[in-house]
C-alpha cells in the first residue's frame, strides 16, 4: 500500500511537471530560432519581439511574453534571454515553484 501510493505521488508529480518542463524546451527553441534567423547588423528589438511573439502562439507559449525577454548583442551576435518562475499546483495547497533561465545559445 505504501509503495503504491508513493508510487502514484511520483506519477502525479510527473504528469504535472511534463508541460512545464516541455514549454521551457520550446521558449528555448524559440529563442534561439529568431536570434539565430536575424540580422545582427539590421535587426531592431521590437522586430525581434514581433518575431517571438509570432513564435510562441505557433508554440503554445503561455508563461512569458515578448516584453519578457532580454535582448542584448554580444560580440555581434544577438543574445535573447529570459528568466521566469512557474508555479506548479500539486494538490490541495501543495504547489512545486520552478525557476526557469533561458537563453538564445550564444547567451550566458
Amino acid at each position: 500500500m505504501l509503495v503504491g501510493s508513493m508510487a502514484a505521488a511520483v506519477v502525479l508529480l510527473g504528469l504535472r511537471l511534463v508541460p512545464v518542463v516541455s514549454e521551457y524546451f520550446g521558449i528555448k527553441r524559440a529563442l534561439a530560432s529568431v536570434a539565430g534567423a536575424a540580422n545582427p547588423q539590421t535587426a531592431t528589438v521590437p522586430e525581434l519581439r514581433n518575431a517571438f511573439a509570432k513564435r510562441a502562439i505557433v508554440d503554445d507559449i503561455s508563461s512569458i511574453t515578448a516584453s519578457d525577454v532580454d535582448i542584448t548583442k554580444e560580440n555581434g551576435r544577438i543574445v535573447m534571454s529570459v528568466d521566469y518562475s512557474r508555479k506548479v499546483p500539486l494538490f490541495s495547497n501543495v504547489s512545486l515553484m520552478i525557476e526557469f533561465s533561458a537563453s538564445s545559445p550564444d547567451g550566458h
